[in-house]
């Protein structure tokens, strides 16, 4: 075991950090304890390894097991959104001002591993967010590695050859049509590629991932939020969030891109800490129609 302490400047939340990276509630490769503490699972250009991180006296304190304990060490103020700075954003409407003087621990945390998020923002295209999580979980529990370290029942996601090898019958079985784990094959198959894009600035890592046939707008927003920290990655195409943002701001309850784009002009640079804050405000459009129905392709 490697440990490391890391000491935020001002105040700092853990949980709102880094809780963006779970995959939902049983995520075998990011899990938030009852202690409000949080494990990771992950596969770092070293190997595997597992991180664990907890908050306490106002210090950030991380233990670390397996080949990639070191790596993820080194990462660690990042991961923690020690190279975000929440001070270049300025509120410009009333609810957003309320919900950024209510969460000033907030940081866009940053993982530097992009498959990492990718794959799993892959598994959510077009799916609704419980079916692309169990999927996320079936994948792990069945072709991962166990983690590294006391983390009972987590699990290192495969390496890049270990996707691209997954035989037809296991995304079935896992529910995921053959268009999603096209796009998942041909992203390990160009991994170095497209790990590269970490080091990167958003537009430009954008291009990258996005060259891939099946990463559109969508999936390459939500993939660099988590490993670039990209505070100005908004997430086009999305069916809930145009509408969220314009009800929270206006009032208004059919918002789609353009006016979601608009509205968020005045915090250009930070668009994606904005809309953060908008979504930690929990002020949603009522719903008016039934929930999106849940197609499963194992039965067929």
């Amino acid at each position: 075991m490697a440990t490391r302490t890391w000491v935020p400047s001002g105040p700092y939340d853990l949980g709102r950090t880094l809780g963006v990276l779970a995959r939902g509630p049983g995520d075998p490769a990011c899990q938030v304890a009852p202690d409000g503490s949080v494990w990771r699972a992950s596969r770092t250009p070293d190997g595997p390894g597992t991180l664990h991180v907890s908050a306490r006296g106002g210090e950030v304190h991380a233990e670390a097991w397996g080949p990639g304990a070191d790596w993820l060490l080194d990462h660690l103020p990042a991961l923690l959104g020690g190279t975000d700075d929440p001070g270049a954003f300025t509120p410009r409407h009333r609810l957003v001002h309320q919900a950024h003087r209510r969460n000033p621990g907030l940081r866009l945390a940053r993982t530097g591993l992009v498959l990492e998020s990718l794959i799993p923002s892959i598994l959510e295209q077009k799916v609704t967010s419980d079916e692309a999580y169990r999927a996320w979980r079936l994948l792990l529990q069945r072709h991962g590695e166990p983690a590294p370290g006391p983390a009972p029942r987590m699990r290192v996601m495969p390496d890049p050859r270990g996707w691209a090898l997954l035989p037809s019958w296991e995304w079935h079985r896992a529910g995921v049509d053959g268009k999603r784990s096209a796009t998942i094959v041909r992203a390990a198959r160009g991994g170095a590629r497209l790990e590269e894009a970490a080091t990167m600035d958003e537009r430009s890592a954008a291009a990258r991932l996005q060259a891939v046939p099946g990463i559109g707008p969508w999936t390459a927003a939500e993939t660099l939020q988590r490993s670039n920290g990209a505070s100005d990655a908004v997430t086009l195409g999305d069916l809930h969030l145009p509408k969220i943002v314009g009800y929270a701001l206006t009032g208004r309850r059919d918002g789609d891109d353009a006016e979601m784009l608009d509205l968020l002009s005045p915090y250009a640079g930070q668009r994606h800490r904005a809309c953060r804050l908008i979504l930690l405000t929990g002020v949603t459009p009522p719903r008016r129609v039934p929930r999106f129905s849940v197609n499963d392709i194992r039965a067929i």
